[in-house]
């Protein structure tokens, strides 16, 4: 990252550089305010809808300097608040105690009552929140140009729109002006920004972060959105706001695997991608997804088309289906009473809305949990996959396109985004490239990588090595990522618990009894071996046909083992599927680690062949296959 400042220089820019440079010594205060007025001074228009006053910063730095006269050891101190003064900025449609929310449309401005429950958490970690950002209105538009606080242009080009409806956060982000800002996805809106202007856009599972305190846009589909900087950045926010929140009804929090990938054999992870991708005329958008795939294949991932069109059928769901109606309950009676308040695109989307009967809606209701159910088949099975990937949107409108044709453009953004909230899934945009166009030589060309619901911790590690090996800069900021591991104090989105188990013979990858493995959620962490203190033999008379590995004191061999993931509640009826004489032990790997592991009962070995030459069960295997058989036979005869 860049190097941390102190009270003069630079100011810090992502959230591993904020905490460092606390932790040498920096003093809250001063940074802040030196942060605070660079807001007021040198914000692109069109960012901000309310910059927090004077008071209101001195108010959360007071707060600070309470904390830090309470603990000042700062090791400790950075511990319990995990984002001490870092700076951020909330979507206005998040309510603030004491602050205007107005969703972009000022007949509907209130004062909040009561913070939202993630911007709750965020306060409590010690993070300052530094105003509220622009949005298109009611969070209804994936273009950034429905506000009647301005149009923000993306950060690369003054022609280009900036991306909705999270327009202002995303923004602020780019430009330095915040570590991170929290959005809102419906449709796409945590992503398409986020694409735009070449930062990360973290969208969790559906209910993985209450959302409370929110002006709903579809309440049964709003997710809450991190925009950062860093996949690592946007990570550390998700571990702080993520938690049942009491307050929101559609909350489910359920924790997922740390690792993508279902241990199908392949070195890297399965992605599908679209057979048929879609791309606006003259965006430059195909070249650049070429130039992704090629180095989504170069990291080691193996890509696989996969037919879109189901997921292009839900997509025009959202907009074209009942769903509508949900934003129709937000804006009814100001729809009634003073229609002339709401923009007029937007009035056109939700007017839409009473097309539609209680019976439409039921039927719509339908229809989605056939397709979820349908859709679920993606990721199972031997032809699964472990994750999607897809052009974050299909081009990037300059703001005289948008005008041309408001309903049109936008629909066209969400070819890619509107499906994944339909179906309860996480995605994550990156950076990926440029295409060559805009003021700057080349405007932002962004990915998204879409995993099934609860994988966010897993979807996050996969982000974190794509980002570190595009070496791009972060936002319009200049920066670049430093080949650095990342910083130790930054956390990671909870996992469930889980059990490493090493398994030897007909459990490993395309053996036999792999599905006993898959079935219960297990994923492969590793393919490695055993020390060498191990011999292995083909027990008989077992079906399917099994080895047994045993521990020895001398004379002994490393053998080939595969390392899964297995979720702590299924470890149970997995142990109950294992005859005798195997049984789980202890396994030392071949790098001086523990498992746990299949071992075999030493009584079990008489009349049993010891294949510890093969080096592990699948060499045996293929020595027994009728090609070997061949040529072994051949070459017995050869050599007498």
């Amino acid at each position: 990252m860049s190097s941390a400042a102190p009270t003069a220089g630079p100011l810090p820019v992502t959230i591993g550089d904020w905490l460092q440079a606390y932790r040498d010594g920096a003093d809250a205060r001063a940074l802040l305010v030196r942060c605070h007025r660079q807001v007021l001074e040198h914000s692109q228009p069109g960012i901000w809808i309310h910059i927090a006053s004077h008071a209101e910063i001195d108010r959360q730095l007071v707060a600070l300097e309470d904390i830090a006269v309470a603990q000042p050891d700062r090791a400790a101190l950075l511990e319990r608040y995990p984002l001490y003064g870092v700076p951020f900025a909330v979507k206005d449609n998040i309510d603030i105690t004491g602050v205007p929310t107005t969703a972009a449309c000022p007949a509907f401005e209130r004062v909040a009552t009561q913070t939202a429950g993630a911007v709750q958490r965020l306060q409590a970690a010690g993070a300052v929140w530094l105003g509220k950002t622009n949005l298109d209105q009611f969070a209804t538009g994936l273009v950034g140009t429905r506000s009647p606080y301005g149009q923000p242009a993306c950060a690369f080009s003054a022609t280009h729109i900036s991306g909705g409806s999270s327009s202002g956060s995303a923004l602020a982000v780019a430009s330095g002006s915040v570590a991170f800002s929290l959005g809102t996805d419906t449709a796409g809106s945590g992503r398409i920004p986020a694409g735009f202007n070449q930062i990360v856009g973290l969208k969790p599972t559906p209910g993985r972060v209450g959302t409370s305190g929110l002006v709903p846009a579809c309440r049964s589909l709003d997710c809450l959105s991190v925009f950062a900087l860093t996949v690592d950045d946007a990570a550390h926010v998700l571990s702080v706001v993520e938690g049942v929140d009491d307050e929101d009804r559609y909350s489910h929090f359920e924790p997922g695997p740390a690792v993508l990938g279902t241990g199908r054999g392949s070195r890297g992870l399965r992605i599908g991608i679209p057979c048929d991708p879609r791309f606006t005329p003259d965006s430059g958008y195909e070249r650049a997804w070429a130039l992704a795939l090629e180095h989504a294949r170069a990291i080691g991932h193996v890509l696989l088309p996969v037919d879109f069109e189901p997921l292009h059928r839900i997509a025009d769901s959202l907009y074209a289906g009942p769903w509508v109606a949900e934003r129709h309950t937000v804006v009814q009676e100001m729809l009634e009473a003073q229609p002339q308040a709401i923009d007029p695109v937007v009035r056109a989307v939700i007017a839409g809305a009473t097309r539609f009967s209680a019976t439409d809606a039921f039927r719509a209701q339908y229809a989605l949990k056939e397709s979820q159910r349908e859709m679920s088949r993606l990721w199972t099975g031997e032809d699964g996959v472990d994750a999607l990937m897809v052009p974050t949107a299909p081009g990037h409108p300059h703001f005289i396109d948008v005008a041309a044709d408001p309903l049109g453009a936008n629909a066209a953004l969400g070819t890619y985004t509107n499906f994944v909230n339909l179906l309860g899934w996480c995605a994550l945009a990156l950076p990926a490239g440029t295409v060559a166009s805009g003021a700057a030589g080349g405007l932002p060309f962004g990915v998204t990588v879409i995993a099934q619901g609860n994988d966010d911790a897993a979807l996050v590690n996969m982000g974190r090595a794509w980002q570190q090996s595009t070496g791009l800069p972060l936002g319009a900021t200049g920066v670049r990522l430093s080949e650095e591991v990342a910083a130790p104090w930054l956390r990671s989105p909870a996992v469930r618990a889980s059990l490493p188990i090493a398994v030897v013979g007909a459990h490993l990858s395309g053996m036999p009894l792999n599905g006993q493995l898959i079935e219960r959620g297990a994923r492969l962490l590793e393919s490695t071996s055993t020390a060498s203190h191990y011999r292995l033999y083909a027990l008989p008379g077992t079906t399917p046909p099994k080895p047994g590995l045993i521990r020895v004191a001398k004379d002994g061999s490393a053998i080939a083992v595969e390392v899964w993931d297995m979720p702590a509640a299924n470890v149970g009826s997995f142990l109950a599927l294992i005859p005798a004489p195997l049984g789980i032990g202890s396994i030392e790997l071949a790098d001086g680690r523990w498992v746990h592991g299949f071992l075999c009962e030493a009584h079990a070995l008489a009349g049993a062949e010891d294949i510890s030459h093969f080096g592990g069960w699948r060499a045996y295997m293929q020595s027994l296959s009728p090609a070997a058989a061949t040529a072994k036979a051949a070459k017995t005869i050869s050599s007498s």
